[in-house]
């Protein structure tokens, strides 16, 4: 059966909402949780559903995605697994860039529009979750559906900014309406009282779309035929809807869309709880990712508290409170880093190379001494000198300077980014 399935991950356009996280490199590609990416989501859940056949659509900064994926996703001689990326290519049916999701799927059909497969399950590169898709395909498959949309009950204030379904007693979709505004009145797409109690939803009465999806292949095609048809919920399912068996199949775990700078901020702080919403460490499903040849992280005097330290560290006493530390971070004496997202480098650098930067006036990969980072997203191979201040907070009006940015908050320093000696942002 699962060999029928094949998985079409959209990689998503230029990221805008992610940057400049998104600055050098592909939205599925950007560090998450210390030590995985993006992309390692919808991989793995695949993965462990048993879908081997995996296509990551993408179309900006790729090299680092295809790179990670080349690494990480190697299936061995006896398999015909994959996970391969394809990027927007000009064909002599199409030169131009993806315009929507549903046009990434429509330029690279011919890649998997075959007959040994009868299904397609497409999914989002930018959310976190863990979910075993078998459940939804048999569900789409015993509902004898065309298309079926994963759903999460919310309440109404959680609405604006998702897609929201109504369906009817049996969890058919009867009708769809993307991002609704909060004065909108949408209570007729309550989930029906005798559907909400059976799923035990209490005042979650709404079902938003997930972004993933089951299309039978006939379904697919249909879809893409469509006229102006550029993206699944904007354009498609709407559509669908009305000349399809839609259904819905009802998620109900911990499912979060980390496509702007303070959810993914948010998702990775919440890592650090001594019960998070998320567990990287389920041994049923595990999340994978790289493999990677790096010693123990080193804590020399340091005090952590509620943090998550990744491979190959060198923490020098510093002290740490919520913080999410990258692979080959390395804190000087004096650091205080609270609420920080710290996504470190991909190199370390040898006493020689430390002595050069001396001599150049330049602060070495990680954070200098007596340095301080509250509230701040500090992306790879940064170097943030001695005696800096950074400092984000909720009030603090969007703001730009070389090599930083202030959004909804929070400091985001730039991948690459030297921040000088005494800096104070």
């Amino acid at each position: 059966m699962s060999e029928r399935v094949v998985t079409v991950i959209l990689g998503g356009g230029r990221g805008s909402r992610l940057y400049p996280l998104t600055a050098h490199r592909a939205k599925p590609a950007v560090p998450l949780a210390g030590k995985y990416r993006l992309i390692d989501i919808p991989v793995s859940n695949a993965i462990n559903s048993g879908y081997r056949h995996v296509y990551v659509l993408t179309q900006f900064n790729s090299a680092s995605l295809n790179r990670h994926v080349a690494r990480a996703y190697q299936f061995d001689i006896f398999s015909s697994g994959f996970v391969e990326v394809l990027a927007a290519e000009q064909t002599d049916a199409s030169g131009d860039w993806y315009q929507g999701t549903a046009d990434a799927v429509r330029k690279q059909i011919h890649h998997f529009d075959l007959d040994h497969y009868d299904h397609v399950l497409i999914l989002s590169g930018d959310h976190l979750y863990r979910m075993d898709y078998r459940e939804m395909v048999a569900r789409h498959e015993a509902a004898g559906a065309d298309v079926t949309v994963a759903t999460i009950p919310v309440e109404r204030q959680a609405c604006e900014g998702l897609g929201i379904m109504g369906v009817d007693a049996e969890g058919r979709v009867r009708s769809f309406r993307e991002k609704p505004k909060a004065t909108d009145d949408i209570r007729a797409m309550q989930v029906p009282p005798e559907l909400a109690g059976q799923w035990g939803l209490g005042d979650r009465r709404y079902l938003a779309s997930m972004g993933v999806y089951v299309f039978s292949r006939r379904a697919l095609r249909h879809g893409l035929s469509l006229p102006d048809a550029l993206d699944f919920g904007r354009d498609i399912l709407p559509a669908m809807v009305e000349t399809h068996r839609v259904v819905a199949h009802r998620f109900d775990a911990y499912w979060e869309d980390i496509g702007t700078i303070d959810a993914f901020f948010r998702a990775n702080l919440a890592l650090c709880q001594e019960n998070p919403p998320f567990r990287f460490w389920d041994e049923d499903a595990p999340i994978y990712t790289g493999r990677r040849f790096l010693p123990a992280s080193k804590l020399l005097h340091a005090q952590v508290e509620n943090s998550i330290i990744s491979e190959g560290c060198i923490i020098h006493g510093a002290r740490l409170d919520r913080c999410v530390v990258g692979l080959r971070t390395r804190l000087h004496p004096g650091v205080v880093a609270r609420e920080a997202v710290i996504m470190g480098a991909d190199f370390y650098e040898n006493d020689a190379r430390r002595a050069a930067n001396a001599a150049a006036g330049l602060p070495n990969a990680g954070i200098g001494p007596n340095t301080i980072v509250e509230r701040v997203i500090i992306d790879k191979n940064a170097r943030i000198g001695a005696n800096c201040v950074l400092r984000g907070a909720p009030d603090r009006p969007d703001q730009r300077g070389p090599g930083w940015v202030i959004q909804e908050g929070i400091i985001v320093v730039e991948k690459n980014a030297v921040i000088p000696d005494g800096t104070v942002i």
